[in-house]
């Protein structure tokens, strides 16, 4: 039987029209069908493939890391090189109140952690989210999920959730003495990139210290350079109690981590202990390629050239299509009229060899989020592909 009908059949799907492209090489932001037919991924798989497919020095980590052990024990329980490598490193580059690592596997654990650890740490038990913000699929992180669409099925949801309005000053009064903690995108990604102001996270910030609450930045999707910065709350002079890392954080591998405060994190292994457990969290393999991604972003230029390579991007695309183009540095949102407009042009830049995609509470505008390594020529061959896909309509 074929392979695409294998894949129909027997792995679940997420949707009644996977793209179902049978890739068999990759190399940059390049993918290759079996058909020999290439195309450029302009999403780099949704976020993990931050410095493109293949990359050298991540494939060799593995490769290294794998001649010597793989996974050994539950994590936490042994001194592991790549995860003590890792953890030191990202402490090395971050403020002083985050110093601890929590390594897990998906964004999601990391939004779930983060939630456990704030009720934990606090004694509370509500937690704010702003509406149309995102931080992962499983019931407790669905539970931050405002729209109903994707989470009525699976209800009852996770109870004490209040909800904020990005840039509505007014909605921090629902901050309460109550409040665990605030979790908060800087940029709204499945919104449809929708930075937030520093004016407004200020305010936050005031309100949270004034009500002994903790600020969660959610940088699974805005960290890792994605925006411009190392991470984004850096932008902005703000530094959160919690920060979370996922996607690109793993260099194609799958990790993610929670990161604190030594004293907060240290909750969580007592009263109770093993108060929150992961298995395969940290994984050696995972940590290695984790750790030179991490190398390879702070030993080239790519952060530097971002802004450059934003405003190629905006200044090639041509569409009367086009109603809007926002962006936060590599990662852009391009708004049409409707969202058969969207699915139109994203179906006709897939026959132009161009992946794309669009946002879960944004069906109006397209997804651009390429590997930062992307150079100046792709990028100029990407927008002339999209540019056709959009004229062709």
């Amino acid at each position: 039987m074929a392979m695409r009908n294998l894949f129909l059949k027997h792995v679940a799907q997420t949707s009644p029209a996977p793209m179902a492209l049978e890739i068999v090489s990759v190399e940059g932001i390049w993918l290759e069908d079996k058909q020999g037919k290439k195309y450029m991924d302009m999403i780099c798989g949704i976020g993990p493939s931050l410095l493109g497919h293949g990359y050298p020095p991540i494939v060799n980590a593995i490769k290294e890391q794998a001649d010597k052990y793989l996974h050994t024990l539950v994590y936490g329980e042994m001194i592991l090189s790549p995860q003590v490598q890792l953890a030191s490193k990202l402490a090395s580059i971050l403020p002083g109140n985050l110093d601890n690592v929590y390594f897990l596997s998906a964004g999601t654990e990391a939004t779930e952690t983060a939630m456990k650890l704030a009720k934990r740490h606090t004694g509370r038990y509500e937690i704010c989210a702003f509406k149309d913000s995102y931080h992962g699929s499983s019931q407790g992180a669905a539970s931050l999920m405002s729209d109903d669409y994707f989470t009525s099925a699976y209800r009852p949801l996770v109870p004490g959730i209040r909800w904020l309005i990005a840039e509505d000053e007014s909605s921090l009064d629902r901050i309460t003495e109550q409040t665990a903690a605030v979790i908060v995108e800087p940029v709204k990604a499945e919104s449809g990139i929708y930075p937030l102001s520093e004016s407004f996270l200020i305010a936050l910030q005031k309100k949270c210290k004034d009500n002994d609450v903790l600020i969660i930045f959610d940088e699974i999707q805005s960290g890792y350079g994605r925006t411009g910065y190392m991470f984004a709350f850096e932008r902005y002079g703000i530094v959160p109690d919690i920060l979370l890392l996922g996607k690109g954080f793993g260099g194609g591998m799958p990790l993610s981590a929670v990161i604190s405060s030594k004293s907060i994190l240290s909750d969580l292994s007592d009263n109770p202990v093993l108060g929150h457990i992961t298995t395969l969290g940290g994984h050696p393999v995972c940590c290695a390629a984790g750790l030179a991604a991490l190398n390879s972003i702070l030993e080239n230029t790519w952060l530097n050239e971002i802004p450059d390579k934003e405003a190629l991007f905006k200044s090639l695309l041509h569409s009367d299509h086009i109603i809007e183009i926002r962006s936060s540095g590599l990662w852009l949102a391009i708004e049409f009229k409707d969202a058969l407009t969207v699915q139109k042009v994203i179906a006709g830049a897939l026959k132009e060899g161009l992946i794309l995609d669009w946002f879960l509470f944004n069906d109006k505008s397209i997804r651009i989020a390429p590997a930062l390594v992307i150079t100046h020529d792709e990028i100029r061959l990407a927008c002339q592909k999209l540019n056709a896909a959009m004229n062709a309509l």
